[in-house]
C-alpha cells in the first residue's frame, strides 16, 4: 500500500506568523523569493529569542547561580533538539557559526593533520565556495565531477575519479544555484565501499528535506541556522564520534578545556573541545526554536508544498520569452534559476526589485559551476514555506516587463 500523500498547508497561517511578510517593498506586495540566501523567520522563532534575553541571559556551563543554570539548560536543551532533529547522538553535535565555519572545522581538525602532497578531495561541479576553497587552504587537490547540461551529477564520471590519494568525498544536499538533490545514500554507500570518509554540506538541504545522519551513514553533516527559518551566525556540525575523538581541537580558550597549564593543557570532551570561549547562547535557543517550529508542520509536508510550487514555477517561467532555465534535472528542490536574452542578471533583478520581488542575482558562490554552463551569472529564485502560486504569478508579471524593456 502506498503511504498516504502528506496533507496540504495552510499557506495564510503560515504567512501570519511571519511579521517580515506584512510589509510593501517598494511599495508594491512582497514575494519574498530568496530564500536560499537567508530565509524569514517566524514569530515563535523570535519570540524564543526575546523571551532567552528578557529572562535567562547568561553565561554557560561556569556558574551556580540561577539565570546561569538557566542559560546553561536552554542551551543544552538546543542541542538535544538538534540532535533529534537529524536522528543523532547529542554529543555529536559541535555548535558552530553554521555551514562555513563547520566546513573549514572539518578541513583544519581532521583532513589538514592528514594530507600529504597530491593527496585529493573528490567534489562535485555544483559545490559552494565554503565547499571547495577549505578543502585547499588545508592543503589538498580539489577534484571535481562533471554534472549534465540539466545540472545533474554524472555519477559514473564520479566514480570514476576516485583515487588512490581521495582522502574525502564532500558534496552538497541540494545544489544552492540549480536547486539539483544529489544521490546521497549512493554517495555515502561507493565512498565508504573505498574506505574514504564523506561530508555533506547540508545549507541547503535542511530544511527541505527530511534528513537522518545515521541512516544516511554520513561522516560529517554541516548546516546553518538561518536556511531553516533560525537566526543568523548560529549552526551545527554532526561528526561521527571516532572522527570528533581523533581530531584536535580547531580553536583554544575557554570551555574546550579540561586543564591549562603553563607546561601544557587538556582538553575537554567532544563535542565541548571544539567549542572554544562564549558561545551564541541566544543563537543555540532560536535554532531549536525554529527547528520545533518545523518539525510541527512537518518536513515532509514541506517539500511536497514545495515540490507543487516549483512545478508551477517551472511551468510559468517558461512561458516567458528569451529565458532558459539553468539546472533542470528531474530530482530539483525549489531553486529557480534562469537567464534572459538581452538582459543581464543585475537588470533583471533591480528591475524585480522595483516590482515588490525579490531574488537573488551573480553567481551565487559557485564561479566554477557559471563557468560550465558558459554564464557570467544567474537570476535565482528559491522558494521556503511560504511562498504560494501568487509569489510566481508576481515573480513571471515582473519578468514580462524585463522581456518588454530588452526585447
Amino acid at each position: 500500500m502506498n503511504a498516504a500523500a502528506p496533507q496540504p498547508l495552510d499557506l495564510d497561517a503560515i504567512r501570519a506568523q511571519f511579521p517580515i511578510l506584512t510589509q510593501k517593498a517598494r511599495g508594491k506586495r512582497l514575494a519574498y523569493l530568496d530564500n536560499a540566501a537567508t530565509t524569514q523567520k517566524p514569530e515563535a522563532m523570535l519570540q524564543a529569542i526575546d523571551h532567552y534575553y528578557r529572562t535567562s541571559n547568561a553565561n554557560v556551563h561556569r556558574a551556580v547561580h540561577e539565570l546561569a543554570e538557566r542559560a546553561t539548560l536552554a542551551y543544552e536543551g538546543a542541542r538535544d533538539r538538534i540532535a533529534a532533529f537529524l536522528n543523532a547522538p547529542r554529543e555529536q553535535i559541535v555548535f558552530t557559526r553554521g555551514t562555513t565555519e563547520s566546513i573549514n572545522l572539518v578541513a583544519r581538525s581532521y583532513l589538514q593533520p592528514r594530507v600529504q602532497p597530491g593527496d585529493e578531495v573528490l567534489l562535485t561541479g555544483m559545490e559552494h565556495h565554503s565547499d571547495i576553497v577549505p578543502w585547499q587552504l588545508a592543503g589538498a587537490k580539489t577534484v571535481a565531477a562533471p554534472v549534465d547540461d540539466r545540472g545533474a551529477l554524472i555519477f559514473e564520471e564520479w566514480l570514476r575519479l576516485f583515487s588512490p590519494r581521495t582522502r574525502l568525498v564532500a558534496v552538497a544536499q541540494i545544489s544552492n544555484t540549480l536547486g539539483t538533490i544529489n544521490p546521497i545514500a549512493d554517495i555515502v554507500r561507493e565512498a565508504h565501499a573505498r574506505g574514504v570518509p564523506v561530508l555533506v554540506d547540508g545549507a541547503q538541504g535542511i530544511a527541505h528535506l527530511p534528513t537522518d545522519v545515521r541512516a544516511l551513514d554520513v561522516d560529517f553533516y554541516a548546516f546553518s541556522a538561518h536556511k531553516l527559518y533560525g537566526p543568523t551566525g548560529f549552526g551545527a556540525l554532526y561528526a561521527k564520534r571516532e572522527h570528533l575523538e581523533a581530531m584536535d581541537p580547531w580553536q583554544g580558550g575557554g570551555d574546550m578545556i579540561r586543564t591549562v597549564a603553563f607546561s601544557g593543557s587538556t582538553w575537554n570532551e567532544v563535542p565541548y573541545k571544539f567549542e572554544a570561549g562564549t558561545p551564541d547562547m541566544a543563537g543555540a535557543v532560536g535554532c531549536a526554536a525554529a527547528i520545533e517550529w518545523l518539525d510541527a508542520l512537518g518536513v515532509e509536508r514541506v517539500a511536497a508544498h514545495e515540490h507543487a510550487l516549483l512545478e508551477y514555477g517551472t511551468q510559468r517561467l517558461q512561458e516567458v520569452p528569451g529565458l532558459r532555465l539553468i539546472g533542470t534535472a528531474p530530482h530539483k528542490a525549489g531553486i529557480l534559476s534562469f537567464v534572459m536574452d538581452g538582459a543581464h542578471p543585475q537588470d533583471i533583478g533591480t528591475i524585480l526589485d522595483l516590482e515588490g520581488v525579490a531574488i537573488r542575482t551573480g553567481h551565487h558562490c559557485t564561479m566554477p559551476l557559471m563557468e560550465r554552463f558558459g554564464v557570467p551569472a544567474t537570476a535565482r529564485a528559491s522558494l521556503a514555506v511560504y511562498n504560494g502560486a501568487d509569489d510566481i504569478d508576481q515573480l513571471y508579471a515582473a519578468l514580462m516587463k524585463v522581456h518588454k524593456l530588452f526585447s
